[in-house]
């Protein structure tokens, strides 16, 4: 009588990383003239200046006194601040995107049967449904100027020109208007289907092994002289805090910028597959679906990153929901180490 083979158990890695596939730059503002958009390779870049302010202070207390003497004594601080030319009414913004294969292939794993069966998990993936749901995503991602941030809003007019490159020339070029496009859902205007179809299939295939890099650069009316929000640095080792600057801005040689960081969390802003919240309105794509700027993790009722891999890896369970699949997926595209020990 032949026994059957004895399936090998598969156990967590202690040490486990993957790489990020979507490998953003730090992002660069300019200041110019909405009509010469043409020519924003010569726009005045954006500087970074400090000013001091003479402010009230307005936080919550119930001691009358303490309210007395803070309204004889002004808040007085130091800022940093950015904001277009007088002579100008827009800014742009630009930064470049390579898109790397290898997706589900560990750079680190201490446990080559985990490895091998999460890239047969991926390729599996792969072969059903491709990258076109998630291209898709970060395609719209890039066209609606959601890396804008805070810095969209109020914009009076908003363009967004995708350029991929190959050897440093431009071999294809899309333009949208960004405004056409709802940061709450993935609807793609009729204008711009063909556009989003062509940039998904270059992210699909870069996701898929064929590299590629894009050009992306944002332009934006704001009207004359308007402040800009650019990234802020955390200062840790603030010394002695008196007379320090209360915000700092995060600056390359003095250019107003963003870190490749925050970009990269606007364009991985495509989950709207979990439970229990408002899911018609995406968050980024983080294992516990953690968003800090509401205090809220939206993943915690077993349908984290982590349960969903276990679950196919580890107890060799099929994931019944397409979404999850997305979503596992996507988070090996956003990268991390996700090893069992601490």
């Amino acid at each position: 009588m032949i026994m059957a083979a004895k399936k090998t158990k598969i156990e967590l890695p202690s040490v486990l990383a993957f790489e990020r596939k979507l490998d953003v730059s730090d992002g660069l503002f300019k200041s110019g003239i909405w009509a010469d958009r043409e020519n924003h390779q010569n726009w005045e870049p954006v500087l970074v200046r400090e000013k001091s302010i003479r402010g009230t202070v307005s936080n919550r207390t119930n001691k009358i006194k303490e309210i007395e003497k803070n309204t004889q004594n002004a808040n007085l601080q130091r800022v940093d601040v950015a904001s277009i030319s007088c002579e100008h009414d827009s800014f742009s913004l630009q930064f470049t995107c390579k898109i790397l294969g290898g997706v589900g292939n560990p750079s680190v794993c201490n446990q080559p049967a985990y490895q091998q069966k999460i890239e047969e998990k991926v390729s599996e993936y792969i072969s059903k449904h491709g990258f076109t749901e998630l291209g898709a995503r970060y395609a719209v991602n890039l066209a609606n100027g959601r890396f804008l941030w805070r810095n969209r809003f109020g914009a009076e007019e908003l363009e967004v020109c995708v350029q991929h490159l190959k050897q440093g020339e431009i071999c294809k070029e899309w333009t949208f208007e960004g405004h056409e496009f709802s940061l709450n859902d993935f609807t793609i205007p009729d204008s711009a289907k063909t556009g989003i179809a062509e940039l998904t299939e270059v992210i699909a295939n870069g996701l898929g092994g064929a590299l590629a890099v894009l050009k992306v650069t944002a332009f934006a009316r704001i009207g004359a002289g308007q402040e800009l929000y650019p990234s802020e640095e955390l200062i840790l080792d603030k010394g002695n805090a008196k007379g320090q600057k209360s915000k700092t801005l995060y600056s390359v040689g003095g250019v107003a910028g963003f870190h490749s960081q925050k970009i990269s969390n606007a364009l991985r802003t495509i989950d709207t597959w979990y439970e229990g919240g408002n899911s018609s309105k995406p968050i980024a794509v983080e294992p516990y679906g953690s968003v800090t700027s509401q205090g809220v993790a939206y993943r915690l009722s077993k349908n984290d990153f982590f349960t969903i891999i276990d679950q196919l890896i580890i107890k060799d369970k099929e994931l019944d929901r397409l979404e999850d699949q997305h979503f596992m997926m996507a988070n090996l595209i956003r990268g991390g180490v996700f090893g069992g020990k601490d």
